[in-house]
């Protein structure tokens, strides 16, 4: 019944509620967002949902809350970028990084989450087990089937298309020889 009620809900007023934010942000990207959480945290508690008396001026209320908490963070986040000065530039554009940006997108969750973090954050394998909630058996096995999977997409890699004197068999830290 209250699944019912949301994607009624969804049907007769997301829009509406779009147009109101959009009038609010001058965004709507930022409106549709704010819509779509407020239309997610109904879903999330649909009995409590069910039960409201005017549940389109909840998910209005909700929204413009997602707004200002996101206005609000924003805020935090410039005045302390105005402080400290500009991020250091920590993206790796070199080729070999990018491949192995581009391989590491293409595996399975897990050994991807694994592999970042004991690799490129430098996380001992039981900080990793801790932070991702599994074992450390888990995090062995996803490290090593991981190393695997890049090894094998990392070998599909044209080594021209890398640049001169590129090495694809060990790139960051991460040696993806099997």
């Amino acid at each position: 019944m209250s699944d019912e009620l949301i994607s009624e809900l969804y049907s007769a007023c997301y829009r509406r509620l779009v147009v109101q934010l959009y009038a609010v942000t001058g965004d709507l990207n930022e409106a549709q967002e704010a819509v779509q959480e407020a239309f997610t945290r109904a879903l999330v508690a649909p009995r409590r949902f069910a039960a409201l008396d005017n549940p389109e001026a909840w998910l209005r209320r909700v929204a413009v809350n997602v707004v200002r908490s996101r206005h609000r963070r924003q805020r935090v986040l410039d005045r302390l970028l105005r402080r400290i000065g500009p991020p250091p530039e920590v993206a790796d554009r070199s080729p070999e990084h990018l491949a192995l940006l581009a391989a590491l997108r293409d595996l399975p969750e897990g050994q991807r989450h694994a592999l970042a973090l004991h690799y490129l954050v430098d996380l001992p394998v039981d900080e990793v087990a801790a932070t991702l909630g599994v074992s450390v058996g888990t995090v062995k096995s996803r490290l090593s089937r991981g190393r695997r999977a890049l090894a094998r997409l990392l070998a599909d890699v044209d080594p021209a298309a890398a640049g001169p004197g590129v090495s694809i068999t060990s790139i960051g830290r991460i040696d993806v020889r099997s």
